[in-house]
């Protein structure tokens, strides 16, 4: 019976209000809701002192406290400076307009001077020369200017290789002489029969200029010549054993086994150059007399002649 009486769980003698107002302002507002006593008393009826339980206010958080990712402000150009910039942007798009027609203008002058400028691009590591067939060359003249061009890398394999087999005929023959004459042949012969033979042809396919099949068929009746000599090679006219042709090579086979082979295959690469070579000119002679290149040649000669003699 003694625990009968023990105090009141919800007893709020010893809790402070949180909602009690300082001094008599809130003691009348309890009053005149609750009916002139305060709502929060204890049983013994006493009312302990009210107490300031307002906190002082957070200091104001920056406005891009909650937006990591607000734009910062970057001060602009003057509207003197972007003036100036626009000024400076107009000159050089009129200089580079200005460049763009004069360049134009001198490829144009160049055009009517029938001056072609040409951008060398072969061979493609190591550009030396202009070479474009498939956009240059008609399609009905493509065929015999790659057959052409076909000769022209086949000379230069026919005097690379007499290069090679004349420097083992030097070795084991020990004559010097022979292997300076073919070092000549190769130095001379290539660039040679580019510029006499197979340029004039590639322009003539490209302009249909007559004079420049003249010039063509000139030099390359000349390039036959030397291919079929060199595939006999006597010892006439240039030493015998500097060229790969057949004479040497039999000469050569019952002495110098290696060296005789080296000089067969050399004529045969010259046996080969040569009938490639006589295709060619034929094949380029029946386009010349069929579309009336013929013809015009003759009379521009005699155009020619006449001014002479004037």
């Amino acid at each position: 019976m003694a625990g009968r009486y023990d105090r009141n769980p919800f007893d709020e003698k010893d809790e402070v209000n949180p909602f009690a107002e300082a001094g008599a302002k809130g003691k009348a507002s309890g009053q005149s809701r609750f009916g002139g006593g305060s709502f929060f008393t204890s049983n013994t009826g006493s009312v302990p002192p009210a107490t300031n339980s307002r906190l002082s206010p957070l200091p104001p958080e920056p406005a891009d406290f909650y937006n990591p990712t607000a734009s910062v402000d970057i001060p602009l150009d003057s509207a003197a400076d972007l003036k100036k910039k626009e000024r400076e942007l107009q000159a050089k798009e009129a200089e580079l307009r200005k460049r763009e027609q004069d360049v134009k203008r001198k490829e144009e002058a160049a055009a009517r001077a029938g001056i072609v400028l040409e951008e060398k691009n072969w061979p493609p590591f190591f550009p030396i020369i202009h070479h474009d067939i498939a956009n240059e060359i008609p399609i009905h003249l493509q065929k015999m200017q790659y057959v052409a061009f076909t000769t022209f890398l086949g000379l230069i394999a026919c005097l690379l290789w007499n290069v090679i087999a004349v420097t083992t005929a030097w070795i084991k023959e020990g004559d010097p002489k022979i292997w300076f004459l073919a070092i000549i042949y190769f130095i001379a012969g290539v660039p040679g029969a580019y510029v006499l033979w197979y340029r004039p042809l590639y322009r003539a396919f490209r302009t249909e200029s007559a004079m420049k099949y003249g010039w063509f068929f000139l030099f390359y009746l000349l390039h036959i010549a030397f291919c079929v000599f060199s595939a006999v090679a006597p010892p006439v006219v240039f030493r015998g054993k500097s060229l790969t042709g057949i004479l040497p090579a039999v000469d050569l086979i019952g002495k110098q086994v290696l060296v005789g082979v080296f000089y067969f295959i050399g004529f045969g690469l010259f046996c080969l150059e040569s009938v490639l070579s006589f295709w060619v000119i034929q094949q380029v002679y029946m386009y010349f007399r069929g579309s009336g290149k013929a013809a015009e040649m003759k009379r521009e000669a005699a155009r020619g002649a006449m001014r002479a003699a004037i």
